[in-house]
């Protein structure tokens, strides 16, 4: 590919990303060409869309071709263009969200019944059963670097590493989401772990897993050692919320804590939270349970369309996602809150369909995780596998 047609991408994505807070996940190509673009004005979201559009009719089909699809669609709802919720999601990721049906939902709320027994309504107890293992706040920060020490040593023998690879870690409270991984550059990320709602010991687990190892810092790492340094795709350098790319970056996440869990390594993990958190959890049953709720993160892309499709109220999704995803009134409110920031209400598809896609991809393709962290698979490859 012309190298003057990734520097027009690079410049496009980082243009749009100045007016909107977020859209840039992370950058570290050229820094003269980010201070160029830093210098300029504002672009206008109309002349924006204008340059996506003749970006988009000189490249062929492909990875780049998928991204600035993304891109043209975003810089439209910018610009003010009338695009209605489902094709405003489906430009960016190559997905269209449809409303899953209910019983589905109904369906894991019974098997749950048989994992979490007792009295009451099932909400009331899946609240109570993650109470029971409740990390306190003073152990989180420890307990997460534990976690990815040891998370670390067995993703090296799962897809290896690149050698200075390396984490920082934040706390953070009062943000729209509960876990963030920010790709610095040079083989680097910073975590950052929201503490402002109570977080269970599994689900702590699986958050360091989903961020870090095998999740989105080692996918960035790892595809910045072998397809920036080693391939020279500076394309990779930009790291772009509203495209395909992050589709699949939370379908490699969400996959990532399985790798390790279901593994000869999950015993330990669960060692290292129990003796750092200071509690005791039974982790085949955390997982079961985990597990079960799983079909229910669509709930949670049936409520953004609920919320911009069929208008509605806040309360009427805050009750929905409370009687179907089974969240605390806290966690529903929470989830609003980050339907309602610009960057995020088209995102929340990005978790159970790239799920979705990137485990039917994994579970037919021989050494499929591995690709997936190592190659650029667009959205067309994992259709290819899924039914």
């Amino acid at each position: 590919m012309r190298s003057s047609a990734v520097e027009d991408y690079l410049r496009l994505g980082l243009r749009i990303g100045r007016l909107v807070e977020g859209m840039v996940d992370a950058y570290y190509g050229p820094v003269e060409l980010s201070a160029a673009v830093d210098a300029e004005p504002p672009a206008d979201p109309a002349t924006l869309v204008a340059a996506a559009d003749d970006l988009l009719g000189l490249l062929e089909d492909g990875w780049l071709h998928d991204q600035v699809t993304g891109l043209l669609t975003y810089a439209r709802v910018l610009a003010g263009e009338p695009i209605a919720y489902a094709d405003e999601v489906a430009g960016c990721y190559g997905v269209r969200p449809t409303h899953a049906d209910e019983d589905v939902f109904a369906a894991a709320h019974d098997e749950l019944e048989g994992l979490l027994p007792g009295p009451g309504p099932l909400a009331e107890r899946y609240a109570r059963w993650q109470e029971s293992t409740r990390v306190p706040a003073d152990r989180i920060r420890p307990t997460v670097t534990a976690v990815i020490d040891e998370a670390r040593t067995q993703t090296r023998s799962l897809v290896g590493l690149p050698e200075g690879e390396d984490i920082d870690v934040e706390i953070v409270r009062d943000v729209p989401w509960l876990g963030f991984c920010e790709y610095l550059g040079d083989l680097r990320s910073r975590i950052s772990v929201n503490v402002t709602l109570p977080i269970s010991a599994i689900d702590l687990l699986v958050l360091v897993l989903h961020e870090t190892y095998p999740g989105h810092h080692t996918e960035r790492c790892v595809k910045e050692q072998m397809l920036v340094r080693g391939r020279g795709l500076l394309e990779e350098t930009l790291v772009l919320v509203p495209t395909p790319q992050s589709l699949i970056a939370e379908g490699i996440a969400t996959l990532a804590p399985a790798a390790l869990v279901e593994g000869e390594g999950g015993a330990a993990l669960a060692g290292v939270v129990q003796d750092t958190a200071g509690i005791s959890f039974d982790l085949d049953h955390a997982w079961a349970v985990e597990q079960a709720l799983q079909p229910c993160r669509w709930a949670e892309v049936n409520a953004a369309l609920l919320l911009f499709e069929r208008s509605a109220s806040e309360a009427e999704v805050h009750a929905y996602l409370r009687r179907w995803a089974l969240m605390t009134p806290e966690l529903a409110s929470h989830l609003i809150r980050f339907f309602n920031e610009p960057m995020s209400r088209s995102y929340i598809v990005t978790y159970p369909a790239g799920r979705d896609l990137c485990r039917a991809f994994v579970a037919r393709e021989a050494n499929g995780f591995h690709r997936l962290l190592t190659e650029q698979v667009r959205i067309r490859d994992l259709r290819a596998t899924s039914s």
